[in-house]
């Protein structure tokens, strides 16, 4: 019981929409930009799900992401399409910090929506137009730290591309964890301690780098 407390207080933001409804359900999932072990991540938390990921290259993937991963898709999304995904097959798509380095990202997330089924969640994070006037801090928490940034991107349009695609909007706004803005200066105690650096990401709750939006697929009725 302890031991899942604390991995439940420690659970990335985006898995927090989807716990209660998908956590014991063997759901189809596709993780858009799956590296930085993402596979082996979310099995963690949901080892039901039948996961999938996609990404233009395996960026910090191992052999257990990729023995934890039911498919990958190898997909530059700024020029490759999207047809070798099956249509209306997910149950969630999750497209975490992938938006910001496509010049196109409305055109993919409109090519995303046909392959989410309906009742089906769909869940975008991505740099908010407050991390334009952050300061730079090692690992980004200023918009142009990462030089593969390419576009700004606003909660309202990436909505109204998903209403304009038969979409609910169940939430949107600044991403803020409550549990990680509450345990950071402990954190950043024990970074100082053990002389570690203070990454960006460990900021990005507090000063409201990022902005989400999650939606659900409306049944369609003949």
């Amino acid at each position: 019981m302890k031991k899942r407390f604390i991995q439940w207080m420690f659970m990335p933001f985006r898995f927090k929409f989807l716990r209660h409804e998908y956590e014991h359900q063997a759901i189809n999932v596709l993780d858009v930009g799956c590296g930085n072990h993402s596979p082996s991540l979310t099995k963690r938390y949901f080892p039901a799900w039948n996961y999938s990921g996609l990404d233009r290259e395996e960026y910090i993937i191992d052999a257990g992401d990729k023995k934890a991963m039911t498919k990958y898709y190898a997909l530059d999304l700024s020029t490759d399409e999207l047809a070798s995904i099956p249509e209306h097959y997910y149950d969630v798509v999750i497209m975490a910090h992938v938006l910001e380095h496509l010049r196109n990202g409305l055109v993919v997330i409109r090519l995303l929506t046909q392959k989410i089924k309906p009742g089906g969640k769909f869940y975008i994070e991505f740099p908010s137009e407050r991390s334009l006037t952050l300061p730079s801090v090692y690992g980004t928490l200023n918009f142009c730290d990462d030089r593969t940034h390419v576009r700004v991107y606003g909660i309202a349009e990436i909505a109204n591309v998903l209403l304009e695609n038969n979409f609910k909007i169940l939430r949107a706004g600044t991403r803020r964890d409550k549990i990680m803005i509450l345990l950071l200066p402990l954190k950043l105690l024990l970074k100082f301690i053990l002389r570690k650096k203070i990454r960006g990401s460990d900021l990005w709750d507090v000063t409201g780098f990022a902005s989400y939006v999650y939606a659900e697929k409306c049944e369609i009725f003949s």
